[in-house]
């Protein structure tokens, strides 16, 4: 409960200030900062929980990173920037959805 308020507290003092994301660059740092290694290439979950296609909004996202407490450490603003995380917002948001099973003609037609 703590952590959620501490989330909510983060999410309303947030800044209003919109940041350029470069989707580009959110997906270097996904990669060496090592989101992938729990959250999959694609933002689609492993260890972690899928992020990807739709991602939360960059404001809970950034009180997450934040100030989790769970198995995800938490990542103060001199490791991960605002922009950091912004660009990161931007790559996740850029993963096109996958196609949906009614498209595929051998997946559709089983009854």
């Amino acid at each position: 409960m703590r952590a959620l308020a501490a989330i909510l507290v983060t999410v309303a003092l947030l800044p209003g200030a919109a940041f350029a994301a470069s989707a580009e660059k959110g997906k270097a740092l996904f990669v060496s900062k090592g989101c992938y290694e729990c959250h999959g290439f694609v933002g689609q979950g492993g260890a972690g929980v899928k992020i990807a296609p739709d991602p939360l909004p960059l404001a809970a996202m950034t009180a997450y990173v934040r100030n989790t407490m769970g198995n995800m450490p938490p990542y103060a603003a001199a490791v991960l920037s605002d922009q950091d995380l912004a660009d990161i917002h931007a790559y996740l948001e850029s993963i096109p959805k996958g196609t949906d099973y009614k498209t595929i003609p051998l997946l559709r037609d089983v009854k």
